[in-house]
């Protein structure tokens, strides 16, 4: 049973965020003899679709044109909260926080140059933040030849839920305790996951942890 206090669907704005930010996530097909297949590849997230290139061959495509219906997921580990956080002796209480969101939807061929341009320039935008290309333009002799040639998927999402699990069904005093342990093992990521558990904690309502 998915708990309702991890739940962020309702969230546009965090959710969008989050896939902004990300660039890595995981496409889920299935051929037609009903066999599944799991593909990591990058993405961005532009007008409520997600966008992912590719070759027009290979087992993903073989897939697609058997059956265009696909899943994809977007996830990201913040933190491994070790038992000792919370009991000195039990190792139920051992967790993670993190972040993901998981879709169902359908797969199709974009041929618009236009949208071509606009999803690769996304893909520049999120992994060449620092620029140093010329602006994509199908009216450019340069990537006219490119746009036509590179094949770009469109994912529509059908259903989109998202899940943030950063403590919001812990009692108080746990929560303190793993605030304390996060501060203590000062960690690559744990004071992001330690602003996290105020920010998405009922009781805390977006407060400090400073």
């Amino acid at each position: 049973m998915r708990r309702k206090e991890f739940a962020m669907s309702g969230n546009k704005q965090e959710v969008e965020s989050f896939l902004h930010e990300m660039s890595f996530g995981f496409l889920g097909t299935v051929d037609k003899d009903g066999r599944c297949r799991v593909t990591p590849i990058n993405f961005v997230y532009s007008h409520n679709c997600f966008y992912f290139h590719g070759s027009l061959a290979g087992e993903k495509m073989k897939h697609l044109k058997a059956n265009p219906q696909a899943s994809f997921t977007v996830a990201k580990e913040y933190a491994i909260i070790p038992s000792y956080f919370s009991h000195p002796e039990l190792a139920c209480p051992a967790t993670a926080f993190f972040k993901s969101v998981m879709v169902q939807g359908h797969v199709e061929i974009v041929d618009d140059l236009q949208e071509k341009a606009h999803a690769f320039t996304r893909f520049m935008e999120k992994l060449q933040p620092e620029g140093g290309y010329a602006p994509i333009d199908p009216a450019n002799p340069r990537y006219a030849g490119q746009l036509k040639a590179v094949a770009l998927f469109r994912l529509v999402p059908e259903t989109m839920s998202a899940k943030f699990k950063f403590g919001q069904n812990l009692q108080e005093n746990r929560f303190n305790n793993i605030i304390q342990g996060l501060q203590d093992r000062n960690g690559e990521g744990d004071h992001k996951t330690a602003e996290h558990m105020y920010k998405y904690c009922p009781f805390h309502g977006g407060g400090s942890m400073n």
